[in-house]
């Protein structure tokens, strides 16, 4: 028996929400990336862009790769160079959770912190820091996950066609949150392809850029950008729907005990958006929702009572509000 871990990349399962969904029309099914190695869909990513480097000369056997990530991009890259013995530095933001510094510590990656108040063009920003450590650290590579075009291109290759075959071509929407925009942007380019009748939602915390929406600081990590990446093509988005983090996060709480489903805030905020869109829809459609990673990297956080009260995430939704109908619907939280 041949080959590594990073073989048994993609491939993920679709699965049928059961619960969640009750009163709504269309089938709703989640494309659940938190079952890749690494527990994200970055593994796709990270292999793709570092294959493309090596392919390239810009990265040479023990050469160094050093990345600004929210913490799944890092574990992909780390898991990614073990197999492959690079050495990793990873610049996160200081609003990620305790358990992804931990898993990326453990792949041996070395970790810098710094503030999410500063502006986006910052020196000090996480882009900024990494930018800088990229010019500053001999044989080093960055792969600028936000720039680099073979982050949506992966997702045209694999997770586009997978989600097309697993539906035997009968999908008629596709949900995803947009941090890089690599997956809504591949994956959207595919589907188009295939239809131009299927519709593509870009769900977009409340103070992302990307929907239009006034700048301000959010909680849901890995999702939503102060900037517009390269790595977005925002015309394959027929529609973005906003999602605040306390709906976000109650909604991934939601499938943990409704569904058996353990997925992080960025999946909360793509299945709250599908779910109010489900509402326009009838019995012949079938929506798809992205899941991009497990719910184990925010124990400490938003699965925590204790945590979602200090920052104010109590949420009680109106009898208006699409997903706060369905949860309530269902008992107690």
């Amino acid at each position: 028996m041949q080959g590594s871990i990073l073989d048994h990349v993609g491939r993920t399962p679709l699965v049928p929400l059961c619960r969640l969904n009750l009163g709504l029309h269309p089938t709703i099914c989640l494309k659940v990336e938190s079952l890749n190695p690494g527990g994200s869909i970055k593994d796709r990513v990270a292999i793709a862009m570092i294959e493309e480097a090596e392919r390239q000369h810009w990265l040479r056997p023990g050469g160094t790769i050093i990345e600004a990530t929210a913490g799944n991009t890092g574990v992909g890259l780390a898991m990614a160079a073990a197999v492959k013995g690079y050495r990793c530095i990873f610049v996160m933001p200081d609003k990620m959770s305790g358990e992804k510094i931990r898993l990326l510590s453990a792949y041996g990656a070395e970790i810098v912190i710094t503030p999410t108040s500063v502006p986006a063009d910052s020196p000090d920003s996480y882009n900024g820091v990494a930018d800088r450590l990229s010019r500053e650290i001999p044989d080093s590579w960055r792969p600028n996950q936000f720039a680099n075009l073979a982050n949506p291109e992966i997702h045209y290759q694999t997770t586009g066609p997978e989600v097309w075959d697993q539906t035997d071509g009968k999908i008629t929407a596709f949900v995803a949150g947009c941090g890089t925009g690599g997956t809504i942007s591949g994956v959207g380019r595919f589907l188009k392809e295939k239809s131009l009748q299927i519709k593509v939602i870009g769900a977009d915390p409340e103070g992302s850029i990307l929907s239009g929406d006034t700048p301000k600081s959010w909680k849901v990590e890995g999702i939503g950008e102060d900037f517009v990446p390269r790595t977005l093509n925002s015309q394959v988005v027929d529609e973005w729907i906003r999602v605040s983090d306390a709906e976000s996060f109650h909604t991934a709480r939601a499938l943990a005990r409704r569904e058996g489903i353990l997925v992080g805030g960025s999946s909360g905020t793509a299945v709250a958006a599908a779910l109010q869109f489900a509402r326009r829809l009838g019995p012949d459609d079938l929506v798809v929702v992205l899941c991009p990673d497990t719910g184990r990297n925010y124990l400490s956080k938003f699965f925590d009572d204790d945590w979602l009260a200090e920052n104010r995430l109590s949420w009680n939704p109106q009898p208006t509000n699409s997903i706060g109908d369905l949860i309530r619907s269902r008992g107690p939280r």
